[in-house]
């Protein structure tokens, strides 16, 4: 970038402690930043803030506009503002199972992958200049294991923290053949009955991994 230019970027993130980390890091690089918890905020500060970029997490709840809603929204209305992707999740498909995809010069960071602030400054930089290809994680399909949809739309749920009794309430559906479908999914995983483990948590790790695909 220019001498004395400073980039404005938008940092959208739900979880208060990272979006508060990423401010201060690209703050202290020299980038005006503005942070908003969700999408609905985030399109409204587009139009005010006028931002050079956007880094954005993926999954904002259930039901809850997703990050990729956010970059199309952005690729149709403002197609020179730079994409930066900030997630948990080793694969776009994975933290967005239900279909969605991301625009194609999007720039992808997985959050424990990324070793320095110079790491980020570098993806917000190349979005901007636009001197860098699509980042997007290409998933070989076939080291995963693959799910059916209403097994991801459980694992969502469990990676939300709800219970199976409030999982059974959001699908409608009774308490006990919510915990059948559970533990379908726990089996379909190879997640047997270890007193040692979690199997929610494994479940949510192999997720976050890339481990699991999506049918």
């Amino acid at each position: 970038m220019g001498q004395g230019f400073q980039p404005r970027v938008l940092v959208v993130e739900n979880d208060p402690f990272t979006l508060a980390l990423v401010r201060q890091a690209l703050i202290a690089a020299n980038f005006a930043v503005v942070g908003a918890p969700a999408v609905p905020d985030a399109i409204s500060k587009i139009e005010s803030f006028s931002p050079h970029a956007i880094v954005t997490d993926l999954n904002f709840g259930h039901g809850a506009p997703t990050g990729a809603d956010l970059l199309a929204h952005v690729d149709e209305h403002h197609p020179w503002i730079g994409k930066v992707v900030l997630t948990s999740h080793g694969s776009a498909s994975l933290a967005l199972p239900m279909g969605n995809q991301l625009t194609d010069d999007v720039v992808y960071l997985v959050k424990t992958q990324v070793s320095s602030v110079s790491d980020l400054v570098s993806a917000v930089n190349e979005s901007i200049t636009g001197q860098t290809e699509a980042t997007v994680p290409q998933v070989n399909l076939s080291e995963q294991i693959r799910i059916s949809k209403a097994q991801g739309q459980i694992l969502l749920l469990i990676a939300e923290g709800y219970t199976n009794a409030a999982i059974a309430k959001k699908r409608g559906a009774s308490v006990r053949s919510t915990e059948a479908l559970v533990q379908r999914t726990f089996t379909a995983l190879g997640l047997g009955n270890d007193a040692d483990f979690n199997p929610r948590t494994k479940a949510v790790r192999m997720w976050q991994q890339g481990q699991i695909f999506v049918k």
